[in-house]
């Protein structure tokens, strides 16, 4: 595949695939007049990017995932991104669970609606040594 087909594919622009390739993410075999020409691998790994962009992965821990050779060093990224992740779903679940309340709150004015300021509460109440 070219360069475009597989920015296509995965709905990234061309530019994207580029700066991998020059950060050491992806290296395509090239084709007459020095075409990139990307293999089904090339696609697995670009896939792999993708995911692990959504998930938060930093290029460099990307990087270093993909280029080890040992289980246990890739092991060592997953895992720290993975305790990053939760955390992340964590605060995203809390936000919603806030929009969820606002949204089946039945009072005139969602600001004063206790369920909603439940969901509050943890960012509001000051401690006594405050």
């Amino acid at each position: 595949m070219t360069i475009g087909q597989v920015a296509d594919h995965f709905g990234l622009p061309a530019h994207v695939l580029r700066h991998w390739e020059s950060v050491g993410l992806l290296a395509p075999a090239r084709a007459e007049g020095g075409r990139r020409r990307y293999t089904r691998d090339d696609l697995v790994r670009v896939a792999s990017i993708v995911r692990m962009k959504q998930a938060g992965l930093p290029l460099p821990d990307i990087g270093e995932f993909l280029t080890s050779i040992h289980t246990a060093a890739r092991k060592d990224v997953l895992r720290r991104n993975h305790r990053a992740l939760q955390a992340r779903m964590a605060t995203l679940r809390s936000a919603l669970d806030l929009l969820e309340a606002g949204l089946n709150c039945s009072h005139e004015d969602i600001a004063t609606c206790p369920n909603y300021r439940a969901h509050l509460a943890e960012l509001v109440d000051v401690q006594d040594s405050v």
